[in-house]
C-alpha cells in the first residue's frame, strides 16, 4: 500500500490524515492545537506540524504530502529567510483602513470606479481579510518592518517551503527565497494575482507594500512542488498544496452546481465554476480551485461563534440550544439576530457589532432567542448563495460541512432557510482530505486526481421554505450599531 499525507493548519489547529494513495482509505491521523488570536508567530504552525505528524505516525512510509492552509495570512520574510513579524490572519480585520485607501487609490480617488478596477485586475474588491491590504497596513503603520519584507508568502507556503528544508539561516536552514512555492488558489487570495490572467500583479503588491518582493511561484494542479531527500529511502513528494477551501472542495469532490457551505470559525459559501467571476459589488471574492476551474466564494466572519455566544448567554450547551432553537416556531415570532459579533467581512463592516431586533414580551424568550441565534446565521450564509447566483455561478445542491453543521436545529432549520435540499456528509477533515488527494495525485503525475470515493452523507429534509425568515432578516440587517470609538 502506498500512504500519502494530506496536511491541514487551520486557523485554531493543525490536522493530519495519512491516506491510501489509490482508494483514499484513511489510514491514522494526528493533530495539535495553534495557539489564538488574529496574529501568529509562524513557529507556532511549524511546532504544531510537527507534533500532528508525530501524532499520525510520521512520515517514514509516506510517498507524498501536500498542505492545506488557511487562506490570506501574511507571513513576511526577510532576506534571511527570517519571520518579520507575527503573520496577520485573514480575520485580523486592522487593515479595514487599508482596504478603503486601496480601493480609492486604483478609482483615482472615486471608490465605485476603484471598486470595478480591483474585480477587474484580480476577480476580487480588497477587503480587511485579502493579504494586500494586510501589506499596506504593514507600510503605514510598521514602516521599518515593512523595509525588511524581502518575500511574502502565505501559511501553506511557508510551511512547504520548512518542510522542504528551507528557513532562516540562524536556524542552520537555506535562506533560499526562490524555492518558496504556492498555487493558484492560494495565490487567488492575496490580491495580487489575477485569476483570469493566471499571473501576479506586481502593480498592486507596489501599491501595497510600495516596493517589490520575491513571491512565490505559482504552480499547476497536481505539479509537484518539492521533492525532500530520505536517507535509504526514496524521496518524499511535495505537492503543490491549497488554500483551505479548494483544499476542502476537492477532498468533498466538488463538481459544478455543487456548493459547499461551511460552518466553522467563519462561514464559507463556495463554489465551483467554469469561469472566473468578477463582482464589484465586493461580495463574491473570486478566487481559483486546486483543479484548474473557479472557486467564487462568498465569507463571513461570524458563523459557528454566533452559536457558540447564543449558547454561552443561555447557560446550555450546543445540544442544549439545538433543541430549544426547535421548540420555537420559524421566524421565531419575529425576533431577528443580526449575527455580526466580530463586525463582518460580507458585507464588509468590519466595525459593525451584533444586535437583536423586533424585542416583544412573548418572544423574549430562552427558544426564541436559540432560534433567532440559529436563523441569523443561517440567512447571513443564505445572502453568500444569493450573491453566487448573481454572478451567474450554477447552484444545484448544498453540502452542509464544518463544526457547526453539527447542530441537529442547523441540519433542520438550513433547508428552509437555503431553499435547498442540504446534503451533510460525514463529519470528516475535508482541507486534509483534500491535501492527501493532491499529494496522491502529485504522486501519480495523472492529469487529473485520483477516483477516491465519494464521502457518503445524510440528505436532510427540505422542509417547508419559509421566505418570511429570510425577509424580515433583509429588512432589519442594515440597522447595525457601529462599534464605540470605530
Amino acid at each position: 500500500m502506498v500512504l500519502v499525507a494530506g496536511v491541514d493548519s487551520s486557523t485554531q489547529s493543525c490536522k493530519v490524515v495519512v491516506r491510501d494513495a489509490t482508494t483514499g482509505a484513511l489510514v491514522r491521523s494526528g493533530r495539535a492545537t495553534h495557539p489564538d488570536g488574529t496574529e501568529v508567530d509562524p513557529a507556532h504552525w511549524w511546532t504544531a506540524l510537527q507534533a500532528a505528524l508525530a501524532d499520525a505516525g510520521g512520515l517514514d512510509d509516506v510517498a507524498a504530502l501536500a498542505v492545506g492552509g488557511q487562506q490570506h495570512g501574511m507571513v513576511a520574510l526577510d532576506a534571511d529567510g527570517s519571520v518579520v513579524r507575527d503573520a496577520l490572519l485573514w480575520n485580523d480585520t486592522r487593515s479595514a483602513g487599508a482596504a478603503v485607501d486601496l480601493i480609492a487609490e486604483l478609482g483615482d480617488g472615486d471608490p465605485a470606479a476603484g471598486a470595478a478596477a480591483w474585480a477587474a485586475a484580480i476577480g476580487s474588491v480588497p477587503v480587511a481579510s485579502l493579504t494586500v491590504t494586510k501589506l499596506r497596513w504593514l507600510r503605514d503603520h510598521e514602516p521599518a518592518s515593512a523595509a525588511r519584507v524581502a518575500a511574502v508568502a502565505l501559511p501553506h507556503d511557508w510551511l512547504t517551503w520548512r518542510l522542504a528544508g528551507y528557513g532562516p539561516a540562524a536556524e542552520g536552514c537555506v535562506p533560499d527565497l526562490t524555492a518558496l512555492t504556492t498555487d493558484r488558489s492560494d495565490a487567488s487570495g492575496t490580491g495580487y494575482w489575477s485569476p483570469v490572467d493566471e499571473a501576479y500583479r506586481p502593480d498592486l503588491l507596489r501599491l501595497a507594500l510600495g516596493h517589490d518582493v520575491v513571491l512565490p511561484r505559482v504552480l499547476g494542479p497536481g505539479e509537484v512542488a518539492q521533492r525532500v531527500p530520505r536517507a535509504g529511502a526514496t524521496d518524499l513528494l511535495l505537492g503543490v498544496g491549497a488554500g483551505d477551501n479548494a483544499a476542502a472542495a476537492l477532498g468533498l469532490g466538488m463538481v459544478p452546481g455543487d456548493v459547499a457551505v461551511s460552518i466553522g470559525t467563519s462561514g464559507v459559501v463556495s463554489a465551483i465554476s467554469p469561469a472566473p467571476t468578477t463582482d464589484a459589488s465586493g461580495l463574491v471574492t473570486g478566487f481559483a480551485d486546486a483543479t484548474g476551474a473557479y472557486l467564487p466564494l462568498v465569507c463571513t466572519l461570524n458563523a459557528s461563534r454566533v452559536l457558540d455566544a447564543a449558547a454561552r448567554l443561555l447557560g446550555v450547551d450546543h445540544a442544549g440550544l439545538s433543541t430549544l432553537a426547535l421548540a420555537a416556531p420559524a421566524g421565531a415570532d419575529g425576533l431577528v439576530l443580526v449575527p455580526y459579533l466580530e463586525g463582518e467581512r460580507t458585507p464588509n463592516k468590519p466595525d459593525a457589532t451584533g444586535a437583536l431586533h423586533g424585542m416583544r414580551l412573548a418572544n423574549t424568550t430562552p427558544a426564541h432567542l436559540a432560534r433567532a441565534a440559529v436563523e441569523g446565521m443561517l440567512c447571513a450564509l443564505a445572502d453568500g448563495l444569493d450573491a453566487l447566483r448573481a454572478q451567474g455561478v450554477p447552484v444545484a445542491r448544498v453540502r452542509l460541512i464544518g463544526g457547526g453543521a453539527r447542530s441537529e436545529a442547523v441540519q433542520a432549520i438550513a433547508p428552509s432557510v437555503l431553499g435547498l435540499d442540504v446534503t451533510v456528509p460525514a463529519p470528516g477533515e475535508y482541507v486534509a482530505d483534500g491535501a492527501a488527494r493532491q499529494a496522491a495525485w502529485a504522486l501519480s503525475g495523472a492529469a487529473t486526481p485520483p477516483d477516491w470515493a465519494p464521502t457518503t452523507g445524510t440528505v436532510v429534509r427540505t422542509g417547508t421554505p419559509e421566505p418570511r425568515v429570510r425577509e424580515q432578516y433583509a429588512a432589519v440587517r442594515e440597522m447595525t450599531a457601529v462599534r464605540p470609538g470605530a
